[in-house]
């Protein structure tokens, strides 16, 4: 999943859908005594991140942090709530009774 800025969807409209797929290093940030960070500006640009957005904060295993635009959040349910569709479509569940239903008379 990819959150689509308005910068990145004019780059994907002139042909450059290839610049979405790349991971992207911006630099360096810098923690300050009152907790804070600054976002490079270029990545402000390139993911339209606006003055005053809301980011959520997003940790993993391995210490990793990452911040994802909270605007986005809606979008990324519903494509996922769309997977959960598919996953539970019932031609998908018809397929796994069947398999389960071939190892039972293989047994």
């Amino acid at each position: 999943m990819w959150y689509n800025s308005p910068y990145m969807q004019e780059k994907q409209d002139n042909g450059c859908d290839e610049e979405r797929k790349r991971v992207r290093f911006y630099g360096a940030v810098t923690v300050s005594d009152r907790g804070q960070i600054v976002v490079p500006a270029e990545a402000r640009r390139d993911l339209g991140i606006e003055v005053g957005e809301k980011l959520l904060a997003v940790s993993g295993p391995g210490g990793w942090l990452i911040f994802i635009p909270a605007s986005i959040l809606g979008e990324m349910l519903a494509q996922w709530a769309d997977v959960a569709r598919l996953l539970t479509d019932s031609s998908i569940l018809d397929n796994k009774m069947a398999v389960e239903e071939m190892d039972e008379t293989e047994s």
